[in-house]
């Protein structure tokens, strides 16, 4: 009897593509370190970088990420993961389809970057909200490169949330 409740535990996380042992790093990162924002909320733009000394860092989105990587570009880098914009499941960044630009909102940024397992679903989401394929080293590159006009965007969103009596600024995960 043991034995097959085990399997049809075992069957049930294989069918959900992993989702509970996915959402581990949500429970052990629930805040971006640089942002504040709530990794669960944004979990299709989240990231987990694991570096070779055994320290952990949860980010919101590839910006925050691209912060902690120049922050500590003396560490060795283990793995760097991504949600997928579909699945919301961790992802490795670099075997990931990216797709920069189009018309969804990005996350604490101008210029959007999202990533997918599947290169069909990157294409679909080109297909109707536009952007451009890309690599994660395309992603990151665009990501240090904006990084003076995102810095601006966020300011100026801060202050004419505060100016209006308005929280932060909460961006919606588009389909």
């Amino acid at each position: 009897m043991n034995k097959t409740v085990m399997v049809l535990v075992t069957v049930a996380a294989l069918c959900l593509g992993g989702t509970a042992f996915a959402q581990e790093d949500i429970k052990n990162h629930p805040k971006c370190k640089y942002s504040g924002m709530d990794r669960e909320q944004f979990a299709y733009s989240r990231m987990l970088v694991a570096y070779e000394d055994g320290t952990e860092v949860g980010t919101g989105s590839l910006r925050c990420t691209s912060i902690d990587l120049a922050i500590n570009f003396a560490k060795k880098v283990k793995s760097v993961k991504v949600g997928d914009y579909t699945t919301k499941t961790l992802i490795d960044a670099e075997k990931a389809y990216w797709v920069i630009g189009g018309d969804v909102k990005g996350v604490m940024t101008k210029n959007p970057k999202w990533a997918f397992a599947k290169k069909e679903d990157a294409q679909a989401f080109i297909k109707e909200h536009g952007g451009e394929l890309a690599t994660y080293e395309t992603s990151l590159r665009t990501a240090y490169n904006g990084m003076v006009e995102d810095t601006n965007y966020l300011h100026d969103a801060m202050k004419n949330m505060k100016g209006h009596g308005h929280e932060a600024p909460q961006h919606k995960h588009g389909h």
